[in-house]
């Protein structure tokens, strides 16, 4: 398979999600990533299903949505009439991930899990079968236009030989401080889908760099 490109949403301009979502939906990105933020979980809020709700009209891309939230089991069905074709959510809030995990497939969507920089991919080993998709996070959540991580590498061919060993289907996704100077290395380590924000949408040619991802 070749990489997926997912620009992310949040660093798009709020006052024009409907053109910004156009532009997404007639470019080469394969998802739109949206990053749901709860100001429990991450120091910033960001917004919810109204707004999922919003531009899902304005295109059939998979939404890939990112809960960056605490309790985030209460929400599966909503995120879901919302719009979601993937809902993540992060290791460090789910007590109970297995069920949270089957839960999101039940409502009928696929299931990620997210992890921050300080947390280890071993503690996936027991459970990576059940995940469709592992999203590294390459910077710390909560706020776009971070500096990438550089022990990400690292994370991500750790996360592909799991992956292999367990003869498991699911897709390696980064998240922060994506560009073109790391993409190449991201992807030869094992990724499967960047995720792009500030990259993308502070761009000249956002279309343009979106293609030029998806090129390398």
């Amino acid at each position: 398979m070749s990489h997926l490109i997912a620009p992310s949403i949040l660093a798009s301009d709020f006052a024009n999600l409907q053109s910004e979502s156009e532009m997404l939906d007639k470019s080469s990105a394969d998802w739109f990533h949206i990053d749901v933020m709860d100001g429990v979980f991450v120091p910033n809020i960001s917004f919810g299903m109204p707004i999922i709700k919003a531009i899902r009209k304005y295109s059939e891309k998979t939404f890939d949505v990112h809960l960056m939230i605490v309790e985030p089991q209460k929400y599966i069905n909503d995120f879901k009439a919302a719009g979601a074709d993937v809902l993540t959510v992060h290791y460090e809030v789910c007590n109970h991930l297995h069920r949270t995990l089957q839960e999101i497939k039940a409502a009928g969507m696929k299931a990620g899990v997210a992890l921050n920089p300080h947390t280890n991919i071993n503690v996936l080993e027991d459970i990576i079968n059940d995940i469709d998709l592992v999203c590294i996070m390459s910077v710390n959540p909560g706020f776009g236009g971070q500096s990438f991580i550089e022990n990400t590498y690292n994370k991500v061919t750790d996360l592909k030989a799991l992956i292999n060993k367990k003869n498991a289907p699911t897709l390696i996704e980064i998240d922060g401080g994506v560009t073109s100077a790391n993409a190449r290395q991201l992807i030869d380590a094992g990724a499967d889908v960047l995720v792009a924000g500030s990259f993308v949408f502070k761009a000249d040619n956002p279309t343009q760099t979106i293609e030029d991802l998806k090129n390398i």
